[in-house]
């Protein structure tokens, strides 16, 4: 008769796929003026990179292992870290930059390593749908931030100095607009932003955006309207 062994499980290693929204900045050359024009911003907007994750593309700049390294130097100067590369090939990159990613956007099942089918089992798993639309019926309060890459964000109250609201398609305020306000923010250039009364620091369609200062001071307090026509941050009175 055999005896009995008694195996101690081992502990099994979980991965965990997230799905979550990085901004990307797209460098161009020269890169010293875009350096210019990312302060310019920065100028406006002086929180708006904190704790957020960031993509660096560098498909429209070319530039060597060390000179991605200056740049992630300045960018982090500045209070901007990058987790991860785009627009360029891994191969001939130093190791010690970030990673080149690939791929789009991940489930949130586990992955067991070793699993002869969990790579396929973990691209098969069903998706929640997800929402088209986001209605908020309170104010935006200074210092708050109103994130919805999926699609349109309806705010029934006002959005205060300091906030933001940022949106994969688009905005729509009923009340003043006092702070910053990003649709098209996964790249749709179709996105337009609506305000009842337009006091806004920053309005930003798709990446193109105007400032306070460079608004028309007609638009001021007024039902306001803003859209892309050809690359070009439009504004126009509502009434």
């Amino acid at each position: 008769m055999k005896s009995a062994i008694a195996v101690r499980p081992q502990r099994s290693i979980r991965f965990r796929g997230r799905s979550l929204l990085a901004f990307v900045l797209t460098p161009a050359l020269p890169i010293t003026r875009w350096i210019a024009e990312l302060d310019d911003w920065c100028k406006n907007s002086p929180d708006f990179f904190v704790g957020r994750p960031i993509i660096l593309d560098l498909a429209g700049a070319s530039l060597s292992s060390s000179g991605i390294f200056r740049l992630l130097a300045i960018l982090r100067n500045r209070g901007i870290r990058v987790i991860g590369l785009d627009g360029v090939e891994a191969g001939g990159l130093d190791p010690a930059l970030p990673p080149v990613l690939k791929g789009g956007r991940s489930g949130d099942e586990a992955i067991a390593p070793g699993s002869a089918d969990a790579a396929t089992n973990f691209a098969a798993a069903p998706q929640r749908p997800e929402s088209t639309s986001l209605l908020l019926e309170s104010p935006i309060r200074s210092g708050q931030s109103v994130i919805f890459p999926y699609g349109d964000v309806t705010v029934l109250g006002s959005v205060s100095s300091g906030a933001e609201v940022v949106a994969g398609g688009s905005i729509h305020i009923y009340g003043a607009l006092r702070g910053r306000a990003l649709a098209g923010s996964m790249g749709n250039g179709r996105a337009s932003i609506f305000c009842s009364r337009n006091e806004a620091e920053l309005v930003s369609i798709d990446g193109y955006y105007r400032t306070a200062e460079e608004m028309d001071a007609s638009l001021r307090s007024r039902p306001t309207q803003c859209w892309l026509q050809d690359r070009i941050m439009m504004l126009a009175a509502l009434d």
